[in-house]
């Protein structure tokens, strides 16, 4: 068994190597712009008075240097992974990180705040929730340094408006023709929803009592539809949209379904996979109404869903819990310095926290991505795009050998 084991991890360390020497080439895309929560935050929030924040060990363990950035992980996240895979930077700094300035965003930015959603009541409700026990059992909020009454974050329609901002700078930096030429070749990138569901629908009685959960996906879709559109206003012509992982297998999730043996909740992931099959539509809307735009969908689910299930064939041992604290329900400023039970090496664990996966995790869902969503089209060069190719044509193909082809009918979810 531990044979297999160290084969398999093997096997993947190899296969992570090579995709990255095909996909890491000469960039088609000359930036990544991205909005969203935490999973693509690198520290925004450290920035604004919120108890949402990560800048403590023992996040960013893992990163360069072992130091904490903001980044709800041991490590990197999907898009510093993504961006290096394109042939640019090997992180993604955070728009409001005093310690960058333009000419380091001209080539990546996150304007993402965790905490957020689609919809603006996510980013008011989302903190009464966030640590799951009281702040004062983790850390005492003289050590936070936060003010007890604080509990926003940054709204989506808020990290437009730091994009418009970001623009003006280019515009600066580049000169008018080469910023709006650098905005229109620039991938931008959108990944967020989750909050909308466990944190605001599902957990606070406001949005529930006006909508039931289809329509509450429909007015979800037609704020995502909305925000693409404004961003093709602003120029840009590249555009990710990004779809919901298998929410009921997050280990917070998994802690409190007691009566299910602690396994993945399932009506949440149907949902997931119901508000993931109306974004899929949108996205093929999006292409037909908007022109000269290219809009596609990346689609975590079922990565990560391969992964929650078949952990040992990842090079996993543990998927039910995550690496920090208990792993059951901490998360956030709960996940501390002083918890005694964090796990001592996480590349053992498919999660970091309870609702965040650990740097190894994301470091193969976005190589995933890469191939089988953003290398479609003309977001990599026609080079990277036959090198793609060929990594699909092999018998071998590490990716057809973990994460075969499922069809899905998404009405009938």
């Amino acid at each position: 068994m531990a044979k297999a084991y160290i084969l398999i991890s093997s096997m993947w360390i190899l296969a992570i190597q090579f995709l990255i020497m095909v996909y890491k080439s000469d960039a088609k895309v000359p930036a990544i712009i991205v909005f969203g929560d935490s999973t693509v935050d690198a520290g925004n929030n450290n920035q604004i008075p919120t108890i949402a924040r990560s800048n403590f060990v023992p996040y960013g363990r893992d990163f360069t240097g072992g130091r904490p950035t903001g980044r709800f992980s041991n490590g990197r996240i999907p898009t510093d992974f993504i961006s290096e895979a394109f042939g640019l930077k090997s992180t993604i700094p955070a728009y409001l990180d005093p310690a960058y300035k333009i000419s380091d965003f001209a080539s990546g930015v996150t304007f993402a705040s965790a905490g957020t959603g689609y919809d603006n009541a996510t980013s008011s409700v989302l903190l009464k929730q966030l640590l799951g026990v009281p702040i004062q059992q983790s850390l005492p909020l003289v050590e936070l340094d936060i003010d007890p009454g604080s509990d926003d974050v940054i709204p989506l329609w808020k990290e437009l408006e730091y994009y418009k901002e970001y623009q003006k700078k280019l515009k600066t930096y580049l000169g008018e023709q080469q910023a709006k030429e650098r905005i229109s070749e620039a991938l931008h990138m959108m990944s967020l929803g989750t909050n909308d569901f466990l944190e605001n629908y599902y957990t606070m009685p406001g949005r529930s009592s006006r909508y039931n959960v289809e329509q509450y996906q429909d007015f979800l879709v037609g704020i995502a539809k909305n925000f693409v559109k404004e961003l093709y206003n602003l120029g840009a012509r590249k555009v990710s949209l990004g779809g919901l992982p298998p929410m009921g297998c997050l280990p917070l999730e998994r802690t409190t379904n007691i009566f299910g043996r602690n396994d993945c909740v399932e009506r949440y992931n149907v949902v997931a996979l119901q508000f993931n099959g109306k974004l899929e539509k949108l996205t093929a809307s999006l292409n037909q109404e908007l022109s000269g735009v290219k809009v596609v969908f990346s689609n975590p689910y079922d990565p990560l869903l391969n992964i929650v299930r078949q952990p040992s064939s990842f090079g996993f041992e543990v998927a039910s819990v995550a690496c920090c604290a208990t792993g059951m329900f901490e998360m956030g400023y709960a996940c501390n310095r002083n918890n005694m039970f964090t796990c001592t090496d996480a590349n053992k664990y498919v999660f970091w926290d309870s609702f965040h996966p650990t740097e190894k995790t994301s470091h193969i869902i976005s190589e995933y991505l890469v191939k089988h969503a953003l290398a479609i089209g003309d977001h990599l060069s026609v080079e990277e795009v036959k090198g793609c190719q060929e990594v699909e044509k092999g018998e071998e193909n590490i990716f057809e050998l973990f994460f075969p082809k499922i069809r899905r009918n998404y009405a009938e979810a």
